[in-house]
């Protein structure tokens, strides 16, 4: 099993040529590079600038094994205006285009909200509407993920929306794509539930797995923690992953960053995520 690093872990500005070689030494496979709307990996990125991120890697022998988006908050999938659901989507083909250039077989995507408190332009949408909406969008856009050959990992999020894994395994059975799957986010399912049932129910749909902690007795950002500093059971997620024979990437995410020298975060959570590892080969009960 690999090990990766986030980049959300980092502003969108941040300087690759200085933290990819810190990734690299910490002992990490592979490198996710998040598509913003400034920085270093942008809308209107040329493909030289692309696969310049892409030589960057392959340099320091680091993987890519996908790519996140900040923007989709910005640009709801789901929104009651079709403007800003296809330029969200139009954001989703540019990760589609990076990824393929960069080697990457996996995108990170928001599927749009039906609330959300920390976009900066906010909307509220019913619930059923952005269901809908949702189906019909992923239908469209796994045709450009089939003709790329990328997966689509819709991730789960704060965005009071596919709350159950019931229904988000419902909802990739019914967009019908093996090119759309889950990318799952350990620590954000614990304000509404548990990760070793979402990842028991959604099964083989899982494509990609972020991990991080959460304390359920804090609140906002802040309970987001280090590996095994939280109340993520990882002996219950360990045996759940290896239940379901996921063998693909395990990818580092620390948000909030570090107010304070970031890049520790690189070296302080990488003996916790090992173990974690270790953990999906070896049964603990």
């Amino acid at each position: 099993m690999k090990t990766g690093f986030s980049m959300f872990s980092f502003s969108e500005d941040a300087r690759l040529e200085e933290i990819f070689p810190v990734i690299k030494a910490a002992g990490y496979d592979g490198v996710e590079p998040v598509l913003s709307d400034g920085g270093y990996l942008r809308h209107d990125s040329t493909d030289q600038e692309i696969m310049n991120i892409r030589h960057l890697a392959q340099e320091l022998g680091l993987e890519i094994p996908s790519v996140g988006v900040w923007s989709l908050w910005e640009n709801n999938l789901v929104s009651e205006d079709s403007t800003v659901c296809r330029k969200g989507m139009d954001i989703v083909k540019k990760q589609i285009h990076c990824a393929s250039l960069m080697g990457a077989d996996t995108i990170l995507v928001v599927p749009g909200y039906v609330g959300c408190d920390f976009a900066v332009r906010q909307e509220r949408v019913r619930y059923d509407k952005a269901y809908e909406r949702c189906v019909k969008v992923f239908r469209e856009l796994a045709t450009f993920a089939e003709q790329a050959k990328v997966h689509i990992g819709i991730e789960n999020v704060w965005n009071r929306f596919l709350l159950s894994p019931l229904e988000m395994r419902r909802l990739l059975d019914e967009v019908g794509s093996e090119y759309v799957n889950a990318y799952f986010d350990v620590g954000n399912i614990m304000y509404v539930g548990y990760p070793e049932d979402w990842i028991a129910i959604l099964a083989e749909r899982i494509k990609k797995i972020h991990l991080c902690d959460f304390r359920r007795q804090q609140a906002g950002m802040g309970a987001f923690v280090d590996l095994f500093a939280g109340d993520v059971d990882f002996v219950k997620v360990t045996e759940a992953l290896r239940e379901i024979g996921y063998d693909d990437y395990l990818i580092l995410e620390m948000l909030p960053n570090y107010k304070q020298f970031p890049e520790m975060a690189i070296w302080s959570n990488k003996p916790a995520l090992d173990r974690i590892c270790r953990m999906v080969s070896v049964s603990f009960r």
